[in-house]
Protein backbone atom coordinates (compact mmCIF):
# COMPACT_ATOMS: atom_id res chain seq x y z
CA UNK A 1 0.00 0.00 0.00
CA UNK A 2 1.18 3.78 -0.90
CA UNK A 3 2.29 5.78 1.88
CA UNK A 4 -0.48 8.73 0.92
CA UNK A 5 -3.18 5.78 0.26
CA UNK A 6 -6.85 7.26 0.17
CA UNK A 7 -8.77 5.36 3.24
CA UNK A 8 -12.09 5.50 1.33
CA UNK A 9 -10.55 2.83 -1.36
CA UNK A 10 -10.52 0.35 1.21
CA UNK A 11 -13.25 1.54 3.40
CA UNK A 12 -14.95 1.07 -0.58
CA UNK A 13 -13.63 -1.40 -2.53
CA UNK A 14 -16.11 -0.86 -5.44
CA UNK A 15 -16.17 2.69 -5.38
CA UNK A 16 -13.86 3.70 -8.91
CA UNK A 17 -12.16 6.59 -9.77
CA UNK A 18 -9.92 6.73 -13.20
CA UNK A 19 -7.83 9.40 -14.34
CA UNK A 20 -6.09 9.87 -17.99
CA UNK A 21 -5.38 12.99 -20.17
CA UNK A 22 -8.60 14.28 -21.41
CA UNK A 23 -7.51 14.34 -25.27
CA UNK A 24 -9.41 17.18 -26.48
CA UNK A 25 -9.27 20.58 -25.97
CA UNK A 26 -11.17 22.22 -23.00
CA UNK A 27 -12.25 25.79 -22.72
CA UNK A 28 -13.69 27.49 -19.53
CA UNK A 29 -15.31 30.17 -20.08
CA UNK A 30 -16.64 33.41 -17.60
CA UNK A 31 -19.35 36.55 -18.65
CA UNK A 32 -18.15 35.51 -22.20
CA UNK A 33 -14.01 35.48 -21.38
CA UNK A 34 -12.23 32.15 -21.84
CA UNK A 35 -10.70 32.04 -18.28
CA UNK A 36 -8.97 28.94 -18.76
CA UNK A 37 -8.03 27.39 -21.80
CA UNK A 38 -5.90 23.92 -22.42
CA UNK A 39 -4.81 21.18 -24.31
CA UNK A 40 -3.58 19.47 -21.62
CA UNK A 41 -6.38 18.39 -19.27
CA UNK A 42 -6.81 15.27 -16.58
CA UNK A 43 -10.21 13.93 -16.96
CA UNK A 44 -11.75 12.42 -14.15
CA UNK A 45 -14.50 9.98 -13.75
CA UNK A 46 -15.81 8.44 -10.49
CA UNK A 47 -18.72 6.11 -9.50
CA UNK A 48 -21.98 7.83 -9.70
CA UNK A 49 -20.67 11.53 -10.55
CA UNK A 50 -20.37 13.35 -14.10
CA UNK A 51 -16.99 13.34 -15.69
CA UNK A 52 -14.64 16.13 -14.62
CA UNK A 53 -11.75 18.21 -16.39
CA UNK A 54 -8.53 19.04 -14.18
CA UNK A 55 -6.64 21.82 -15.67
CA UNK A 56 -3.36 23.01 -15.66
CA UNK A 57 -2.79 26.11 -13.69
CA UNK A 58 -1.03 27.73 -16.10
CA UNK A 59 -3.39 27.25 -18.70
CA UNK A 60 -5.92 29.35 -16.41
CA UNK A 61 -6.23 33.07 -15.95
CA UNK A 62 -5.03 33.09 -12.27
CA UNK A 63 -5.58 36.69 -12.01
CA UNK A 64 -9.20 35.98 -12.33
CA UNK A 65 -9.07 33.90 -9.29
CA UNK A 66 -9.21 34.71 -5.54
CA UNK A 67 -8.06 32.25 -3.07
CA UNK A 68 -10.85 31.21 -0.02
CA UNK A 69 -10.45 29.26 2.93
CA UNK A 70 -13.05 26.86 2.60
CA UNK A 71 -11.65 23.16 2.33
CA UNK A 72 -13.26 20.05 1.98
CA UNK A 73 -12.05 16.19 2.60
CA UNK A 74 -13.17 13.20 0.03
CA UNK A 75 -11.66 9.95 1.09
CA UNK A 76 -10.78 9.05 -2.40
CA UNK A 77 -8.75 12.34 -3.37
CA UNK A 78 -7.67 13.85 -0.45
CA UNK A 79 -8.38 17.72 1.01
CA UNK A 80 -9.67 20.26 -1.83
CA UNK A 81 -8.73 23.74 -1.41
CA UNK A 82 -11.14 26.47 -2.77
CA UNK A 83 -11.37 29.59 -5.64
CA UNK A 84 -13.71 31.99 -5.88
CA UNK A 85 -14.08 33.97 -8.70
CA UNK A 86 -13.23 37.50 -8.87
CA UNK A 87 -16.77 39.88 -8.67
CA UNK A 88 -18.41 36.34 -8.83
CA UNK A 89 -18.98 33.25 -7.97
CA UNK A 90 -17.44 32.01 -4.40
CA UNK A 91 -16.01 28.36 -4.16
CA UNK A 92 -16.04 28.29 -7.87
CA UNK A 93 -13.11 26.47 -8.61
CA UNK A 94 -11.06 23.40 -6.61
CA UNK A 95 -7.76 21.98 -6.53
CA UNK A 96 -6.16 18.99 -4.50
CA UNK A 97 -2.91 20.46 -4.15
CA UNK A 98 -1.96 16.90 -2.46
CA UNK A 99 -3.99 14.22 -3.32
CA UNK A 100 -4.29 10.74 -2.55
CA UNK A 101 -1.99 8.50 -4.62
CA UNK A 102 -4.53 7.08 -6.62
CA UNK A 103 -5.55 9.81 -8.18
CA UNK A 104 -1.74 11.88 -8.25
CA UNK A 105 -2.72 12.98 -12.28
CA UNK A 106 -4.90 15.79 -10.68
CA UNK A 107 -2.43 17.25 -8.10
CA UNK A 108 -2.35 21.10 -8.65
CA UNK A 109 -4.89 21.42 -11.29
CA UNK A 110 -7.91 22.90 -11.31
CA UNK A 111 -11.56 21.98 -11.43
CA UNK A 112 -14.39 24.22 -11.58
CA UNK A 113 -18.24 24.06 -10.90
CA UNK A 114 -20.44 23.98 -14.57
CA UNK A 115 -23.18 26.08 -12.58
CA UNK A 116 -20.45 28.57 -11.42
CA UNK A 117 -19.11 29.49 -14.86
CA UNK A 118 -20.97 30.11 -18.42
CA UNK A 119 -19.20 26.68 -19.70
CA UNK A 120 -17.23 24.30 -19.56
CA UNK A 121 -16.82 23.03 -23.49
CA UNK A 122 -14.58 20.02 -24.00
CA UNK A 123 -14.13 18.97 -27.80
Amino acid sequence: MSTNSGPGYKKYPDHRITTKPAGVRVQVKLDGEVIADTRDAIKLEESNHPAVYYIPRKDVKMDRLVRSKHQTVCPFKGTASYYSLKNGAENAVWTYETPYDEVSAIGERLAFYPDKVDSIDAA
